[in-house]
């Protein structure tokens, strides 16, 4: 018999709660209940994105809110500026062309934030660009990027929308989308809300939505003007993805149960141990500026990442994930966010002090867990 432990940066654990709640006989989304429960979602969200403007809820992957930022809100032909540092800015840049936009991509080291200043250059130099994308977290790295300082920048044109995958971010970190003035925030349910896959949710500012009104690109099902007008009468555009939006209402009640400076506080917590743990196993760290929503540990050369990431799945019952692009087989990636817990994190690192053990590697056993422990512990 062999437990299984969840440690990727998405899909992540699910409380016994909510999956109870969602294992609950459907209803019909066109029913009063339904707009019960959605209203209470539509209120709760408003409060983990920190705005007052509307959160969109679809039934997609998080991408599919990526998608709906682009076709919704800008026109064929517009300029963007495009942060590249990772499998997921890459992703917004593919999104972008696919739609007719011009992309400038600012290219990124894997591992690196984007300097904010690179940003401004190319802002002072060219006034035709409408928007800047980029992530919070660049997860296939555990990178953070300057969301703040950039968006400091942005909201001093007019004509040039702030637009932040949050997809790792948004109940991980402080993401104030009102008070940084960010114009587009998306996320995802497999994230911090502690759900399957399925939900995206994307919340769009009055700059964005006046952008909006003169979007000439084609969009069907997502359409952010017409999911709009749905959401205000406590309704979706097409059929809802019900059992899971039953499951995000009961998430986003553990979220505002335990507040959002708790919840930000915790996952610094798991980061700063998971850190210490790895660094004390004698892996060094791949991001420069890394995540509170997950570790990448760059490896020795003599280890083969897949293949330790294959030994704790199949031997240890631990999930985490591996590198994506030219860094697979190169690093792996531990995640704590959302439900991943204290002796989560000690199970991994002591599961990953084994294989590497397994593996040939010299490793004093119990290092990582030892150091991390101090850390929970606040030694």
């Amino acid at each position: 018999m062999q437990k299984i432990y969840l440690l990727t940066p998405g899909p992540t654990p699910i409380p016994p709660n909510i999956l109870l709640k969602m294992a609950e006989p459907i209803i019909h989304h066109r029913s009063p209940q339904y707009e019960e429960v959605f209203q209470e979602v539509r209120e709760n969200l408003l409060y983990l994105f920190q705005t007052k403007n509307e959160v969109l809820v679809l039934a997609s992957s998080g991408t599919g809110a990526m998608e709906g930022s682009v076709a919704s809100i800008f026109s064929r032909g517009d300029r963007v500026l495009v942060v590249n540092g990772g499998k997921f800015g890459q992703r917004w840049e593919q999104i972008c062309s696919t739609y007719g936009l011009e992309v400038i991509s600012l290219d990124v080291t894997w591992g690196e934030a984007v300097d904010p200043s690179l940003i401004e250059k190319h802002l002072k130099n060219d006034g035709s660009i409408r928007g800047v994308f980029t992530q919070a977290t660049e997860t296939s790295t555990g990178v953070v990027h300057p969301i703040k300082e950039i968006a400091e920048i942005v909201k001093n044109y007019e004509q040039t929308l702030m637009v932040v995958d949050a997809i790792t971010g948004i109940g991980v970190f402080d993401v104030p989308m009102d008070q940084w003035n960010l114009d587009v925030v998306v996320t995802g349910s497999q994230k911090a809300l502690m759900l399957p896959p399925g939900l995206a949710m994307a919340s769009v500012s009055d700059k964005a939505w006046q952008f909006a009104k003169n979007s000439d690109l084609p969009k069907y099902y997502f359409n952010f003007s017409k999911e709009l007008a749905s959401a205000k009468k406590n309704q979706n555009s097409y059929t809802p993805a019900v059992s899971l939006i039953i499951g995000l209402r009961e998430a986003l009640r553990m979220i505002k149960e335990e507040g959002l400076n708790n919840l930000f506080a915790r996952h610094e917590r798991l980061a700063s141990a998971a850190r210490a743990g790895v660094l004390a196993l004698g892996l060094p760290l791949f991001a420069k500026s890394p995540s509170n929503a997950l570790t990448a540990v760059k490896l020795p050369q003599e280890i083969d990442g897949k293949k330790l990431v294959k030994l704790l799945r199949d031997k240890y019952g631990i999930t985490i994930a591996g590198g994506q692009d030219h860094l697979k087989g190169k690093i792996i990636r531990i995640a704590h966010l959302g439900y991943i817990t204290d002796f989560d994190l000690i199970i991994a690192l002591s599961g990953l002090g084994m294989a590497l053990g397994d593996m040939g590697y010299s490793v004093n056993l119990g290092e990582g867990v030892k150091a991390a422990t101090e850390v929970l512990n606040g030694q």
